[in-house]
């Protein structure tokens, strides 16, 4: 008999309905097996379990209320985790840092709410870097983030614990964030599919702020069509969200459903870092995709790298602004982990007119590149430089060295977080070591539903779901 957790999410969900499992069962069954395997890869800092069971028993309260079950949401009665980032009402907040771990939320974050609303339990709060800054998951709250395809190896970040729990079967899906590639290196790293949409398409409120445009929370899943169901979950806006991103002409769930027709796809796999190299693994899998792509009639072009150096001043300069957004009290500044420490004592000296300069700056860059990278439907690049990395390989360098070899590592994936377009990793390659390298598109802004239905293509020409690390 098929196991609960090696089901999709949207079959998950399809069981509920039929009332062939429950949602209670679901849940527990979640709740045993992080139990036993989160202390093993590091995917939850907190798992709520009175809250979620109480969840989930209403979850089945309504679903025996309910005539005509085929009418509720296809993922109604899953078990959802939030990246420990965003804010649950009444559970501890912690943000990835010491210097908050007496802090409870006062509030739902706009996401919680919709997953609420539509009927998923939730699962618990899923492990993050210090304030989402670096792109591996270590801190001093939780254990660390592991691929459970190589458990001497970090899940990424910021949304590695979120990628940490799909990857071991420890969730049928989760919501991650994105402000500099934070769903899409993790989801290379651990062999998922991970989606972050365009600008404006999931609100950040009511609590996140979104002054730069920089983050977005999407979905990481095992296939393009739980990823789709949980993004339609998502998706929706707030008074007061400054950007909106453009209606779509059919749901995420529609568009994973349909052909997307012959695309045109520029490629280029030249990093942007000064001194980043891209590893041969890593050009394989490019090489492999762009074979894959080709051979499914797209037309692939070459072309120099959309964006050049002169960008990754200005995306620092930003960074270390934001790192300073979490007002950690003086007396507590002592707890928090060095390169934080670092990062915001650099933004600190940032001034007004050198934060707004470098605004300035990267909206000039995003009209000259968004000119150039329209002309084409999608943007096909490698989603990381490097294979998965061992723990402590950047949390246990000083800070300086840390942060340039995260930016080596990592030279492709926040030029999107920059324009606003949407963007996923494809885990289509492993290495002879079994180690998942993904693969980057990138589409128009608003066209994530072109996007979807390229990843959903893809899927069907070159399936992944049977490949599982040895912990399931």
């Amino acid at each position: 008999m098929t196991e609960i957790h090696h089901l999709t999410a949207l079959l998950l969900g399809a069981a509920v309905r039929r009332r062939e499992l429950s949602p209670v069962e679901v849940l527990d069954y979640y709740l045993s097996r992080i139990e036993a395997l989160n202390p093993q890869v590091g995917a939850y800092s907190h798992v709520p379990v009175d809250r979620a069971r109480e969840q989930a028993r209403r979850a089945e309260k309504i679903l025996g209320e309910t005539e005509d079950r085929a009418s509720l949401p296809p993922l109604f009665g899953v078990p959802v985790p939030v990246k420990g980032l965003n804010m649950v009402n009444g559970l501890p907040t912690t943000f990835g840092s010491l210097a908050f771990d007496d802090l409870v939320g006062f509030a739902d974050d706009h996401i919680v709410t919709l997953l609420e609303q539509s009927g998923n339990p939730h699962l618990g709060l899923t492990s993050t870097p210090e304030f989402g800054l670096p792109c591996y998951t270590e801190n001093g709250v939780s254990a660390p983030a592991r691929t459970p395809w190589d458990l001497s190896r970090s899940a990424g970040g910021s949304s590695g614990g979120a990628a940490a729990a799909v990857s071991s079967g420890l969730a049928p899906v989760a919501q991650g964030s994105d402000g500099g590639g934070s769903i899409r290196i993790p989801a290379s790293v651990c062999g998922l599919f991970g989606f972050k949409p365009s600008r404006g398409r999931v609100s950040q409120g009511p609590v996140m702020p979104d002054l730069f445009g920089l983050s977005a929370s999407g979905p990481l899943a095992r296939t393009v069509g739980d990823a789709a169901a949980l993004l339609d979950v998502l998706t929706g806006h707030l008074p007061g969200d400054l950007y909106r991103a453009p209606a779509a002409p059919w749901s995420h769930a529609e568009a994973a459903a349909r052909p997307p027709g012959r695309l045109r796809i520029a490629r280029w796999a030249e990093p942007i870092v000064p001194g980043a190299v891209v590893h041969p693994d890593v050009m394989a899998a490019y090489e492999d995709a762009s074979a894959l792509l080709d051979g499914l009639g797209h037309e692939i072009v070459d072309v120099p790298p959309i964006g050049g150096p002169e960008l990754v001043p200005i995306f620092e300069t930003l960074w270390a602004a934001m790192s300073t957004a979490s007002p950690v009290p003086p007396e507590r500044e002592h707890l928090l982990m060095p390169l934080s420490r670092w990062l915001r004592e650099r933004g600190a000296r940032i001034t007004a007119t050198e934060l707004l300069r470098a605004h300035a700056d990267l909206q000039t860059a995003v009209r000259a590149a968004l000119a150039v990278s329209d002309a084409y439907d999608a943007l096909l690049t490698p989603t990381l430089a490097e294979p998965p990395a061992a723990i402590g390989y950047f949390h246990d360098q000083e800070p300086a060295e840390n942060f340039e070899r995260q930016k080596r590592f990592t030279p492709f994936t926040a030029l999107s977080n920059v324009s606003g377009q949407p963007s996923m990793s494809v885990p289509l390659h492993w290495t002879e070591d079994d180690l998942p390298i993904g693969v980057m598109l990138s589409g128009r802004i608003g066209e994530d539903h072109v996007l979807i239905s390229l990843a959903a293509q893809i899927e069907q020409a070159h399936p992944w779901i049977q490949r599982r690390p040895s912990i399931w």
